[in-house]
């Protein structure tokens, strides 16, 4: 890590240090899980495919399947031969004949197309009767194609993916019990200011409720973290250094919010360089800018992570978004870049943008277009509860209605 710097850093260039930071701590251990238990895990190594998806051609319709050449004109009748639900193989197509199938069920031999039952008249008959067909089918109509889907041999899923449960069924398709999967990281979580009550106590005069410990652990969590939670360490030196002795021992991440800046009751740069090393960036954004990065010793030598969040709550939300999560998805082997936007109409006007490339809060609305909260402070948290999304508008980018900007959900961004 470089030293210590007061120059401002973009955004990119800070999420590079993080990743190349993050990268030799990153997760060695690995464990097999059951496919049921994967949701959210990080996987470990691709999976690739056991069988062709599906297994063999198959009907897309309830209908009946035959030879498209054995219906030369609509109003063709043909004796019914089989009857074929899925699951169960039917027998080869006897020449001139078709057979009742349903939906998922094996198209047999010598049968090259589907006709959906309501093309269809079934007629009385000796066992299981005939069928008028009304249409002239094509060859190949409503059949699903063996390996269609997926092919034997196939990657479908690739290492640094976390598991949607989407991405759990697809696994299951190909028959996958258990996935390869990295550790989950533990992360320790702990906030620092004599000023922070937690909700239930009265709230004394000149404080505030501790908002920022139950986002924060939220957010861990849904990350897929272990969370040891510490608390509130008193504006001490020697609490401070003690809560990092103490997260670093058990953790692969120290998540702190307040005291990052430079006031003098903020602690955790003197602390957090008794104990290890660290860094206080500026970066160029809003919400956000101040940022600690470095690492706490173990006894035994190796090191733990740690990021020092801003206290005002928009501000931790946003960095958290941006910077931590980069932190975790390289500790987990997954791609740190951020994801992709939408390119979206912005229903507001922004014309006094800042210098600093914003992340501001907006919601999508019934046509389509982006509202604008109205209060972007960083200290306004209901802006984060309805808010959809943020809006990544460049350094000195005014915005006008009608313009269009770069959305990134907030779903996305805190699941990736």
């Amino acid at each position: 890590m470089n030293a210590d710097t007061r120059v401002l850093l973009s955004l990119d260039e800070a999420l590079a240090r993080l990743a190349a930071g993050a990268a030799p701590h990153a997760l060695r251990r690995t464990e097999s899980v059951s496919t049921f238990d994967a949701l959210g895990r990080v996987l470990a190594a691709e999976v690739l495919s056991a069988l062709d998806v599906p297994p063999a051609d198959n009907s897309a319709m309830d209908g009946y399947a035959l030879h498209a050449a054995s219906v030369p004109a609509a109003g063709t009748v043909l004796p019914v031969s089989q009857r074929i639900p899925a699951g169960v193989p039917g027998l080869a197509l006897r020449p001139g004949t078709a057979a009742r199938i349903f939906t998922g069920g094996q198209v047999p031999a010598g049968a090259d197309a589907i006709v959906m039952q309501e093309q269809c008249e079934p007629l009385p008959g000796d066992g299981l009767g005939s069928v008028r067909v009304d249409v002239v089918p094509q060859h190949g109509q409503w059949i699903r194609r063996r390996g269609e889907d997926v092919r034997l041999g196939s990657a479908v899923l690739h290492r640094g993916a976390r598991l949607t449960p989407q991405a759990l069924g697809l696994a299951a398709s190909v028959g996958a019990a258990l996935l390869p999967v990295v550790r989950r990281p533990r992360a320790a979580l702990f906030s620092t200011g004599d000023e922070l009550m937690m909700p239930g106590q009265p709230l004394r005069p000149g404080a505030i409720y501790n908002s920022n410990r139950y986002m924060l652990r939220g957010l861990l969590q849904a990350a897929g973290c272990e969370v040891t939670d510490l608390g509130i360490v008193p504006d001490r030196l020697d609490a401070t250094r003690m809560a990092l002795r103490e997260a670093a021992a058990a953790n692969d991440l120290i998540v702190t919010s307040g005291g990052v800046s430079v006031g003098e009751e903020d602690h955790l740069k003197p602390a957090a360089q008794a104990e290890g090393r660290l860094e206080q960036w500026q970066i160029a954004i809003k919400p956000g800018k101040p940022l600690a990065f470095g690492e706490i010793r173990r006894a035994d030598g190796t090191a733990a992570l740690l990021l020092g969040l801003p206290g005002n709550p928009v501000s931790s939300f946003v960095t958290y978004l941006l910077c931590v999560s980069t932190v975790l998805r390289v500790l987990q082997g997954a791609p740190a870049a951020l994801p992709v936007g939408l390119t979206l109409r912005a229903d507001f006007d922004w014309p006094r943008p800042d210098r600093r490339r914003e992340f501001l809060r907006v919601r999508v609305n019934a046509g389509g277009g982006l509202d604008l909260y109205p209060n972007q402070s960083s200290g306004v948290l209901t802006s984060a509860v309805w808010a959809d999304g943020l809006v990544d508008n460049p350094p000195d980018q005014a915005i006008g209605r009608g313009d269009t900007v770069q959305f990134v959900s907030l779903a996305e961004l805190i699941s990736r």
